[in-house]
């Protein structure tokens, strides 16, 4: 299947889905822990933008990612800068940061084929790895040469562009 397919296919059915090289993966439910911190991050990112007065825009999840003809994922959070989304849209824009909370049966995939798929994207400046059992986070960031990654347990993420910091602490408050 295609993401087009997959798109149309997604509409007509109920709950939350992905398109892995071309099959279509079920996401598992989510404990009230992954939710919490999700929650937290997506806040967190809103927040940063509005008091940036940024004309960028923070997208929780349930918006489809396209990484390939055959590939869309649906983050947990993205933060996309361009003009706004038609309220009808289910795809978005290409994002410059992507977030993935950590759960136990994605946390390989998550830090594996997702690290290197939302980095196929241009667009992608910084994927952060969320792990809601601990304060920790992983950042990984685009530079001219190369992905940094860096992992994050305390203090201020500077997350730049769009120009935004996320409080460490802020986003483990909710565990």
């Amino acid at each position: 299947m295609d993401v087009d397919a997959f798109l149309a296919w997604s509409e007509t059915v109920p709950g939350r889905h992905e398109l892995v090289d071309g099959e279509v993966v079920a996401m598992a439910p989510e404990r009230a822990r992954h939710a919490r911190v999700k929650f937290a991050v997506q806040s967190a990112l809103d927040r940063g933008l509005r008091a940036l007065g940024s004309s960028c825009e923070m997208l929780p999840d349930g918006i489809t990612v396209r990484i390939d003809a055959h590939t869309a994922y649906e983050p947990d959070a993205l933060v996309y800068c361009g003009p706004r989304m038609d309220p009808d849209a289910i795809e978005a824009p290409p994002p410059v940061i992507v977030v993935e909370v950590l759960s136990p049966g994605t946390r390989s995939v998550d830090a594996g084929a997702k690290l290197a798929g939302y980095f196929l994207l241009p667009s992608v400046v910084h994927y952060l790895l969320v792990d809601p059992r601990r304060p920790c986070l992983i950042h990984h960031r685009r530079t001219d040469a190369a992905i940094e990654t860096r992992i994050v347990t305390d203090g201020i993420l500077s997350l730049d562009p769009p120009g935004i910091t996320l409080a460490v602490d802020d986003l483990f408050g909710a565990r």
